[in-house]
């Protein structure tokens, strides 16, 4: 085997490492929201049952971060969360924009990482969104509802999964691979919250949009 392909096979041993390592810091955000949605619940035992038209009457509104490369539709201004994981490929920073409406069990989450400029030449999306979902799924010790494959508004590949952890609590997970960013919409919720806001649910999931580089 020369030097030039033992390097390029070495590279790609490494590269299957990455999505753990995104899937792992994505997670310990998610967890920390899920953690939220539970503790408002159980703080607030005497507070009556929303009425279901009461729940779809947010002031939703288009929201897009700074670097401008995607839009969504959010209840609200977001709270925005960053942190960084050094690996040997580089620094990877994970961003993570969180909209919890008051009195509901419901969180609206869109994450998104930025991979090594090498990685995210060379990565295969089939293989990123594949162990993306493998991780997602054993890292929270949840068991998958639904899955299918589904493409960004503008051809992005992405998967939609959904699935249960052993608490009760439900996340409808829309990824995607776009420019070497791997992005992540979802919404956490309880399998009571859920039942009333289905609109909202689909609306948030279907508005988001990437927005291609110029």
């Amino acid at each position: 085997m020369t030097l030039a392909a033992f390097s390029q096979l070495t590279i790609k041993n490494k590269i299957r490492v990455l999505p753990f390592l995104t899937v792992t810091l994505v997670l310990a955000l998610a967890t920390t929201v899920e953690t939220t949605v539970a503790a408002r619940n159980e703080r607030q035992p005497s507070v009556p049952k929303p009425n279901p038209s009461e729940l779809e009457k947010f002031r939703w509104k288009v929201f897009t971060p700074s670097d401008g490369r995607f839009s969504v539709l959010m209840p609200g201004q977001p709270k925005v969360t960053s942190q960084t994981q050094r690996t040997f490929m580089g620094e990877i920073n994970l961003q993570m924009f969180i909209a919890q409406p008051p009195r509901q069990e419901v969180a609206y989450v869109v994450t998104f990482n930025d991979f090594p400029h090498s990685y995210g030449q060379m990565a295969n999306s089939e293989e990123v969104l594949k162990n993306a979902q493998e991780m997602a799924l054993k890292t929270t010790k949840s068991n998958l509802l639904n899955q299918k494959t589904i493409r960004s508004s503008n051809g992005h590949p992405g998967r939609e999964i959904e699935y249960i952890n052993a608490g009760g609590k439900i996340t409808r997970n829309r990824l995607y691979f776009a420019e070497g960013r791997l992005y992540q919409v979802m919404v956490i919720t309880t399998k009571r919250q859920r039942n009333f806001l289905t609109k909202s649910i689909t609306g948030f999931l279907n508005s988001f949009n990437v927005v291609l580089q110029k």
